[in-house]
Parts: structure tokens; C-alpha cells; sequence
């Protein structure tokens, strides 16, 4: 084959001298140096040199994808991105939970998606903060994403929380609802669980109506066994908290509060209050119902009847408050000494102005807050 191309070379320079010194060569470059389509290249290189991406993205995103055979496409695809709102910390967090994104094709696969949750009435910030949170939502059909929408829309009753329900757990989309969502939600329902319930749940939890209805059931049935009253509007708490943890940190927990002086009665008394305290760790337990018992004001009795107090950072609420209490205490500036549960319940507003604005001199100094945020609630 080169000897024939060769060949009609020679024989088209002898026939027209006048092109001997550029047709020839202009013929040579058309076969052997003409411009080939763009090789691969490898990911790295490109997020780096060609968009300044850090090493640690680049050599992640890399892991999964090694090339991209059409560079000029992946420069529509984070063009388009940074067109839409993405800021770089975004499209960089999009790509690192979904490499593929980069070799995605934009017209057919990544703007329907925009569109469709733009329709929705999901603002630009929030499809933003969606996609990139859960960039899956980019490989589902925007078939499939309507029907999960239009189930989210008849759970939630509204438009309005649909875009709060994404940004807190996109892949929802990526479940199959009829498996889990629908089937949970019916029998929470069948429980007693008022409607108005499980749609804050919904919102503010998605997670948990997405375990398997078996094991739903399985929770319900573990808390029904601690005599929980169905009626009670702590029962889907308490069952959101036994689901987030297995059989042996349950244990755990429960031997920590019996090492702390709790008896049986006295835990499930606890968890039937506030199911939300066994979602601490053991170590937060331990730390704070020691500190509590510490002060002589309380006893184990009195953390049963108020376990809210369990919830309050050891840190930042209760030590710097109750050196301040002791301080005033000590000098005889009070003349109500307030409970404990006063004291750590209200707002650091509140107890800014209350115990230590009118006694600044003698107790500035141990109150510790974040004074920025103070100032600005205080002025609010």
C-alpha cells in the first residue's frame, strides 16, 4: 500500500512540474501528518493543568476514571456547571461522589435533570446544593425522577418540602419506594402514627423509611416490647433511635447507665421520656451524668424525671453555667437559687441577662460563650 501511495506521488509531481515543490508535501502531510481525533488523556492531568483541581480530587476522581476520551465535552459538562451556580468547592465535591459525571453527555443526560428539578420550583441555590450533595440524582431517568417525586409530593402533601427532603437525603430518588417509603409509611400509619408526624419525620429523617419493612417491623416490635405506648408521641422517635444502632451498642448503653447507678426501671423510664438520649454516646452519657450528680443539687431520680439535661454540652452549657450559679451562690447575690433544669433549659440570652449582665464584676469572666453569636441574638 505506501509503495502504491509513493508511487502516484511520483507519477502526479512528473505530470504537473508547476506543483513539484508543494503538492507532493501537501499531499504527505493530508495521508501521514494530518491532525488525528484527539487521543485519550489521562483524568489527572486534566482536572489539574486544564482546570486547576487539587491533587487530592484529581488523584480520587482518577481511581475511578482513568481517561477521557472527549476532553472537549468534560469542558462543556463543568462549564455548564459553573453556569448554573456551581461554585468550585461544588463541582469538585460533585465529581469526587461521582467521577462518571465527567464523562456524562450533557445534553441527554445532565441538563433534563437541571430542567426537571428547576420545574419543580427548586431554586438555583438548591438544585445546587442537591445535585452536588447527591450527584446519583444525574444518573437516574428523569421518568423515574418524576414518579419519586410525585410519591414524595403525596407522603409530604406539598411542593413546599420537597427541595428540604432532597437537600437532606437526594438519594431517596434512588430507592425504590414501593419497597420501602410507601409499605413503612402504611404501617407506621397502621400504628397509630399520626400523619402530621410522619411527615416531619419525612423531612427532617428520611433515613429511616428507607430501611427494609421487615426491619421496621422488627424495631416496632422491639419497642412495644419495652412497654411503649403507641398513643405516645415519642414512639416514632423510639423507633428512629433503636434503628440507629445495632443489638450490641444498645447493650453498651445499657450497661453504662447501670454502671452510673441506673436501675432497669429507671433506663426504660428514660428512654420512654426522651428516646433521643440513647442516640448519645456512651462516653457523652457517662460525662454528663456525672457532672449532674457531681453538683449534690441532683440525684439519679432526678435525671430519670428530666433526661433533657443529658442532651446539653458538658463544655459549652452546663460548666460554664454552673460556675457562674456557684459564684453567685457563694457571695449570697441571689435570693431564688434557681434548679438545675432552669438554668440549663434557658437560652443564653437569657441567662446572660438574668445571672450575669446585673453581676458582670463578680462573674464575667466565667461565662463562657461565643461572643459573636451572643451580640447578635442579644441585638436581634
Amino acid at each position: 500500500m505506501t509503495i502504491y501511495i509513493c508511487k502516484s506521488l511520483i507519477s502526479l509531481s512528473l505530470n504537473n512540474t508547476s506543483q513539484l515543490n508543494k503538492t507532493p508535501i501537501s499531499l504527505f502531510s493530508r495521508l501521514f501528518f494530518s491532525s488525528s481525533p484527539e487521543s485519550p488523556i489521562p483524568v489527572a492531568d486534566y482536572l489539574i493543568d486544564r482546570h486547576k483541581f487539587s491533587a487530592e480530587t484529581a488523584s480520587k476522581v482518577s481511581s475511578v476514571v482513568k481517561y477521557l476520551k472527549r476532553p472537549e465535552e468534560t469542558d462543556s459538562i463543568l462549564s455548564f456547571l459553573q453556569e448554573s451556580g456551581f461554585a468550585d468547592t461544588h463541582v469538585e465535591l460533585l465529581i469526587k461522589r461521582m467521577p462518571q459525571v465527567l464523562s456524562s453527555n450533557l445534553e441527554r443526560s445532565i441538563k433534563p435533570k437541571f430542567k426537571f428539578l428547576q420545574d419543580l420550583g427548586i431554586s438555583s441555590s438548591d438544585v445546587v446544593e442537591v445535585v452536588s450533595s447527591h450527584p446519583r440524582i444525574l444518573a437516574s431517568s428523569v421518568d423515574r425522577l418524576g414518579l419519586s417525586i410525585l410519591a414524595l409530593k403525596s407522603v409530604l402533601g406539598s411542593n413546599m418540602y420537597v427541595p428540604m427532603v432532597l437537600k437532606r437525603s437526594g438519594r431517596l430518588l434512588g430507592h425504590d419506594w414501593a419497597k420501602t417509603l410507601i409499605p413503612n409509611i402504611d404501617f407506621m400509619k397502621s400504628c397509630g402514627i399520626s400523619s402530621s408526624q410522619i411527615t416531619h419525620y419525612v423531612c427532617n429523617f428520611p433515613r429511616l423509611f428507607l430501611y427494609k419493612p421487615t426491619s421496621i417491623r422488627e424495631y416496632v416490635k422491639r419497642v412495644d416490647e419495652m412497654g411503649f405506648d403507641r398513643n405516645s408521641k415519642m414512639f416514632l422517635p423510639a423507633i428512629r433511635a433503636i434503628s440507629s444502632m445495632t443489638v450490641e451498642n444498645w447493650e453498651l448503653k445499657l450497661e453504662v447507665f447501670k454502671s452510673l447507678g441506673f436501675s432497669e426501671d429507671d433506663i426504660l423510664s428514660v428512654f420512654r421520656r426522651l428516646p433521643q438520649v440513647f442516640a448519645l454516646s456512651e462516653r457523652k452519657i457517662k460525662a454528663t451524668t456525672q457532672l449532674l450528680l457531681s453538683t449534690g443539687k441532683c440525684d439519679i431520680s432526678y435525671v430519670v424525671n428530666h433526661p433533657a439535661l443529658l442532651l446539653y454540652s458538658v463544655e459549652n452549657r452546663l460548666k460554664p453555667r454552673l460556675r457562674v450559679i456557684e459564684a453567685l451562690e457563694r457571695r449570697n447575690l441571689l435570693l431564688k437559687k434557681p434548679c438545675l433544669t432552669t438554668q440549663f433549659i434557658m437560652s443564653d440570652k437569657k441567662f446572660f441577662e438574668k445571672y450575669v449582665l446585673p453581676y458582670s464584676d463578680e462573674v464575667g469572666e466565667l461565662f463562657v460563650v461565643n461572643k459573636a453569636s451572643l451580640t447578635a441574638e442579644i441585638s436581634a
